[in-house]
């Protein structure tokens, strides 16, 4: 499991790339899962091998069965994205790009190779990921090199070897969540049953991308209001002890205590964490000194 990395806030991502984010926030205001029917007919899975049907009821089983609980952000992202290569016929690895508002987005791959031709992607603003939001459909291509969609993309990533993929727009009645790329390294490697089974399975998968999203926000809020918490006490308590040296209200220490941190330049939990170890310094000092008489 190749994991997460993280891109440079000011390069461009899958969906930020020159006017690229403005493109994919335009054109996918309205974007909507097409659910899926319940006849296979309707699926359009018939024409699909059975080993084909197999994988794809596994990865989607799995997928239903991820206890993202108990997994961080990028490892619930990672899983969710090699259950895509075990579904899709003829993937070889996937990346996968979670959107954060006033955040890093949150992009993970299942292989190395993965990761550098993503790199390459978000560098340039250019590539599958960017066209399969903006034309609302699955992006597929079996010849990137000679793609004349994305003649820098495909050209650099033909180089290394690697010319096939599946690109899917994960969407949830909320909007876009992110996008997965799928990819192959010989030409031609995803028919167009490969096609319809990624779009099928990222119906659910949005879904579960969408879950690991809000239970990462939920645990950095319960973060957020702890240290808040914290925060709080050792102001109060350094309040206190000013009071006690002073004499004065506790208007007035607080006001002390943010004087000193404006002068300091310093945060005023800082500021306040320091007169109190100071305080517990002074009484230690204090009780250890032989009793004198």
């Amino acid at each position: 499991m190749m994991g997460a990395f993280k891109r440079d806030p000011g390069t461009p991502n899958c969906t930020t790339g020159p006017e690229a984010r403005a493109r994919w926030n335009e054109r996918t205001t309205d974007m909507r899962p097409d659910l899926p029917p319940d006849s296979e007919a309707d699926l359009g899975t018939e024409s699909l091998l059975p080993q084909e049907l197999d994988d794809l009821q596994d990865s989607l089983g799995r997928l239903g069965q991820l206890a993202m609980g108990l997994l961080s952000l990028e490892d619930s992202l990672t899983r969710v994205a090699e259950f895509a290569v075990r579904a899709i016929p003829g993937a070889e690895g996937a990346g996968l790009t979670l959107l954060e508002q006033n955040r890093t987005d949150t992009v993970v791959a299942t292989a190395e190779f993965v990761a550098e031709i993503d790199e390459i992607q978000y560098r340039i603003g250019q590539g599958p990921c960017i066209s399969a939001a903006a034309e609302k459909h699955t992006m597929m291509s079996g010849s990137l090199g000679g793609d004349q969609r994305w003649p820098q993309f495909g050209s650099k990533v033909a180089r290394l070897g690697v010319h096939s993929v599946v690109s899917l727009p994960l969407v949830t009645e909320e909007g876009v969540v992110g996008a997965m790329n799928v990819y192959a390294r010989p030409k031609n490697a995803f028919t167009d049953d490969a096609g319809r089974i990624g779009e099928l399975f990222a119906v659910p998968a949005a879904i579960a991308v969408q879950n690991a999203q809000v239970l990462a926000q939920t645990k950095r809020l319960a973060s957020q209001l702890q240290a808040a918490l914290s925060t709080r006490g050792v102001i109060d308590r350094a309040v206190g002890i000013m009071m006690s040296r002073t004499g004065g209200t506790e208007a007035e220490a607080l006001a002390r205590l943010r004087a000193l941190s404006q002068h300091q330049h310093e945060k005023l939990a800082r500021v306040a964490q320091t007169i109190v170890d100071e305080a517990v310094r002074r009484a230690r000092a204090l009780h250890a000194s032989p009793p004198t008489g």
